[in-house]
């Protein structure tokens, strides 16, 4: 799995604290974007996290760019309404070769499995060249493929949304890689506002398990948000 970061709003923090400030401001955003002192920029973004009023926080987004990851991960991804999604076609892409697909660690770890996906895999590799060989469109033969074939997807999501996606998909609950996916995503985001997403991830690092008898009993290091505003 590759996960780049393409795009996200400049200096989204700013961004965010300029929106929030603006219902209270006498001035215009303009000049709140460029005045605002840093800590009066902190000062804003630790009443919005504090607050829950995250209705600021979709004025700055972020867009990335993922390859290889399987159609089982982008399948559960898209359920996430409220982003933008573009993923590599399997109408207008004809495979030619070897279908590159995910294995899943726990059928490549026993070599009895493995061989088994293997040649499922072959077999349908098979079927589908010699459907387009045999003049069926590519929309068509792409019935035969299977959710381990691996895709391409660029995302865009706001920070409300993002970090709506890293409480769900963050979590130990989270399908593997899924998971994996949002972790990665975090890594790249976390850098650009720091504050915001401080302790961005499953619930459990900002609040307590949702999951009740489903939990998986294993917490994050729980984040204390006071240490970052001194």
């Amino acid at each position: 799995m590759q996960v780049e970061l393409l795009y996200h709003t400049p200096d989204p923090e700013r961004a965010i604290a300029t929106a929030a400030r603006l219902c209270y401001a006498p001035v215009g955003a303009s000049e709140l974007m460029e005045t605002m002192p840093p800590e009066r920029v902190r000062s804003v973004l630790s009443a919005i996290m504090g607050s829950g009023h995250f209705s600021t926080l979709e004025h700055a987004s972020y867009t990335f760019a993922v390859d290889g990851v399987s159609r089982a991960l982008t399948h559960q991804l898209v359920r996430h309404r409220i982003a933008s999604f573009n993923q590599q076609s399997q109408r207008y892409v004809k495979f030619k070769g070897e279908i590159p697909v995910v294995k899943p660690a726990t059928v490549a770890d026993n070599a009895e499995t493995s061989a088994l996906f293997d040649e499922a895999i072959e077999c349908v590799t098979r079927a589908y060249r010699m459907l387009v060989e045999a003049g069926v469109p590519a929309e068509d033969a792409r019935y035969l493929l299977p959710n381990a074939a691996e895709t391409k997807i660029v995302i865009t999501m706001n920070v409300r949304e993002l970090l709506h996606f890293f409480e769900l998909r963050c979590c130990n609950r989270a399908q593997w890689e899924i998971r994996d996916l949002a972790w990665k995503m975090l890594e790249l985001a976390r850098p650009t506002a720091p504050y915001i997403f401080a302790d961005a991830g499953a619930p459990c690092v900002h609040g307590t398990c949702p999951e009740g008898k489903m939990t998986c009993g294993n917490p994050f290091p729980r984040v204390d948000r006071a240490t970052l505003d001194q």
